[in-house]
């Protein structure tokens, strides 16, 4: 049974120089994520560069992160696409291959009214009786799915589990609380509102900096999650700059920059993202390295 609970990466996506997929790389990655205390592994979301990854490429990197995880962990497959048939199409692709969970995301390019988006997630879980956790993050999609929404959803589809909570206003999730209690999973969809989110009820975190410190992101999650609140905080200073450039608009090139910097992947992303360069580029080296230099100590 799926359990949204702990430090849940949404993986970078690994390319080669030439941009194919590396699926040797990622099968070490996952394996190094779940090494170090994550709880499932979550695949084809923003962070994973979906949007530039074809059907077929999607599929691919499925099948590597469950081969290579085995039954460790659950992966949860992002399911984002153009038209409602094709983000079908990969619910019951991503079923049929094993995964234990399915994160819906709004239509690509498409922000509409709540008629027709609550069309369109009513029939990706509806497409197979896999779990599912709602994936509300209006910067980047357009589509605010408000705790009302998300309460209509609840009611209507028995296997709506979880929701990532990505908007950045923590009220959200103490809102979705206060409507429908336990009956929604919710995780914190931003890095830098980790132990916040916690504190109002969140049971999971969607992580991005986890791809480059899952260390000291668990040991985060774990202090906050057990209301240790010196150590999370603490922990939660240093982490913060590196949390941030996440939360920057280029934040996949942040992310796998810090990934290159701990020697976890390269920096190649597909266009349009380009890598940084020039002052861009040294300002991020400069906060990460001046983080990394005085990475904490802690027992987790």
């Amino acid at each position: 049974m799926m359990k949204w609970q702990g430090v849940m990466p949404a993986i970078t996506t690994g390319f080669k120089q030439d941009l194919s997929f590396d699926a040797e790389y990622t099968a070490k990655h996952v394996n190094w994520l779940v090494d170090n205390g994550c709880t499932g592994i979550v695949a084809n979301g923003t962070l994973g560069e979906a949007t530039s990854l074809s059907f077929d490429e999607k599929i691919q990197v499925l099948q590597t992160c469950i081969t290579a995880v085995g039954d460790r962990v659950p992966v949860i497959s992002g399911i984002g696409a153009m038209t409602t048939a094709q983000a079908v199409a990969l619910a019951k692709k991503a079923t049929l291959l094993g995964c234990s969970g399915l994160m819906i995301l709004p239509p690509y390019q498409y922000s509409t009214d709540w008629y027709e988006m609550k069309a369109h997630v009513a029939a990706v879980i509806e497409a197979t009786d896999t779990p599912c956790m709602l994936y509300n993050d209006p910067d980047a999609y357009g589509t605010d799915f408000l705790p009302e929404h998300i309460a209509e959803l609840a009611a209507d589809h028995s296997h709506l589990c979880a929701v990532k909570e990505a908007t950045t206003d923590v009220r959200r999730i103490t809102a979705i609380r206060s409507l429908l209690g336990e009956r929604l999973s919710i995780s914190v969809g931003m890095d830098d509102i980790l132990v916040e989110g916690v504190a109002a009820g969140a049971t999971s975190w969607v992580a991005g900096t986890a791809n480059a410190l899952p260390k000291e992101s668990v040991a985060l999650f774990n202090y906050a999650i057990q209301k240790e609140d010196d150590q999370a905080f603490r922990l939660y200073k240093w982490m913060m700059p590196l949390m941030r450039l996440n939360a920057d608009p280029k934040f996949v090139q942040m992310t796998k920059l810090m990934q290159q910097a701990v020697g976890w992947g390269n920096t190649f992303v597909r266009p349009p993202r380009l890598e940084l360069t020039g002052l861009e580029l040294q300002t991020s080296l400069d906060i990460i390295k001046t983080a990394l230099s005085d990475r904490p100590e802690f027992i987790t």
